[in-house]
């Protein structure tokens, strides 16, 4: 309905042709391919590593490791590290996330707090990652170098880090969870159920060795999901024939395929681990893919009937100083990501508008850079139906307003950048080159 009113806007009172929004519409669309085909992928990930015993291995494994008073910050630092290497919180939420949901809800931790940790290490090394498209992106479309661009997000990007993993650090001691814990029934209904098997781990292992040697995100996942249903036929063929419900040679595999691309309910004895091992494979990504859909739509009629640029304009007549010209570009890019649902059409969008303002001020592109990145990455996830909140609220089971007072990092992030702006701590004009004559 709000696309509708958007294109009705534009056609009658721009006169814009019905051919040119159709057109913007669907650039726009297809522009999110890519996206749709990794959550697909994802979902299947979800499945296979989880009726292969992977995720119950490193679930079971982490139980003993893991003290709960450092839970919290083991889970954000585990994840920042995973994600700083791999340069995709996504990848990282999707596999080593699943994980040690399991291991916090074993502990009694509250959902939103797990969650939170897990988003905030994966966003944080995704920020700071040479690998990551956002980092890149930020970076290119403003004109700064990459590692240039890194550095200058760790005046901004470590302090608000070091502040969020404070937080955890005094919730994992404060909090009492003694009593309240099922690590005994969970390690119990996971030997039960799942062969366990340090072996297991040689399939993110290998993994991870691929993204070391830069493979694309695509076949890296596709490998990771054949890998693991080889892995879950040679280790759980009794468990995957009875996801299959048939019998017979091909009962082995149509139950991968059913884990693969839909539902599966294994029975461990134990109603929290039960729903902590359910899967939905890709079918359970299409209601987030119809929303990537219709938010696109209207990201599409927005831009296209010009709207948002005119919101924009308004925008930057309160520029002035430093302060409020970040506060601007920081502001625009949680705005767009409200209105577009996508965070490389925020860094995209927001870096255009203000470029010339930079340049004209007399600052830095790398300020420019950085300030996208502070606004549109990490908050992101923060916005229930934007890509990004959408598939991590569907891989981890959590509701995006339910963790998201417990990101900290992420909405802590864009305020930092303000309050760095404001204070002037290493913010440089430009050196202008003199006129030779």
């Amino acid at each position: 309905m709000a696309s509708a009113v958007s294109v009705l806007i534009g056609h009658f009172t721009k006169r814009l042709e019905w051919e040119n929004l159709e057109k913007e519409l669907t650039d726009k669309i297809a522009s999110c391919t890519p996206a749709i085909i990794i959550l697909l992928l994802i979902g299947a990930i979800g499945g296979t590593w989880m009726v292969s015993g992977i995720v119950p291995t490193m679930i079971y494994y982490g139980m003993q490791i893991i003290r709960p008073e450092v839970f919290f910050v083991s889970s954000s630092l585990l994840c920042a590290l995973v994600s700083l290497m791999i340069g995709s919180s996504w990848t990282t939420v999707a596999t080593i996330g699943l994980a040690l949901m399991g291991i916090g809800k074993a502990h009694g931790f509250d959902d939103g707090w797990i969650a939170g940790s897990i988003i905030t290490g994966a966003y944080f090394g995704d920020k700071l990652s040479p690998l990551s498209d956002t980092t890149v992106l930020a970076s290119s479309v403003s004109g700064t170098p990459l590692f240039t661009h890194i550095r200058y997000m760790l005046f901004t990007t470590v302090p608000t880090f070091c502040i969020s993993l404070t937080i955890f650090l005094i919730a994992g001691f404060t909090m009492d969870v003694q009593g309240h814990g099922n690590v005994a029934e969970f390690m119990d209904g996971l030997q039960h159920t799942f062969v366990i098997s340090p072996w297991l781990l040689i399939v993110p292992v290998l993994t991870g060795i691929m993204i070391a040697r830069k493979w694309p995100s695509m076949v890296v996942l596709f490998m990771a999901i054949m890998l693991a249903a080889i892995v879950g036929l040679l280790v759980q063929p009794d468990l995957v024939k009875q996801i299959s419900g048939h019998s017979g040679m091909l009962a082995s595999y149509k139950g991968m395929m059913q884990v693969c691309y839909g539902s599966t309910n294994i029975e461990t004895g134990v109603p929290m681990l039960n729903e902590l091992v359910h899967t939905s494979g890709m079918a359970g990504m299409m209601p987030t893919i119809w929303l990537i859909i219709c938010a696109q739509t209207f990201g599409g009629a927005l831009t296209a009937t010009g709207q948002l640029q005119d919101l924009m304009r308004i925008v930057l007549r309160w520029v002035r100083g430093a302060a409020s010209l970040v506060a601007s570009t920081v502001g625009t890019a949680i705005f767009c990501n409200i209105a577009m649902a996508d965070q490389y059409l925020s860094i995209m969008l927001s870096s255009s508008m203000f470029k010339d303002t930079y340049r004209e001020k007399g600052y830095e592109p790398r300020l420019l850079s950085r300030s996208c990145d502070d606004g549109a990455t990490v908050t992101s996830v923060l916005v229930p139906w934007n890509t990004c909140g959408l598939t991590q609220s569907t891989v981890l089971g959590v509701a995006t307003l339910t963790y998201l007072p417990y990101c900290f990092f992420n909405y802590l992030s864009p305020l930092m950048s303000i309050f760095i702006a404001s204070i002037g701590w290493k913010i440089k004009r430009a050196v202008v080159p003199m006129n030779k004559e």
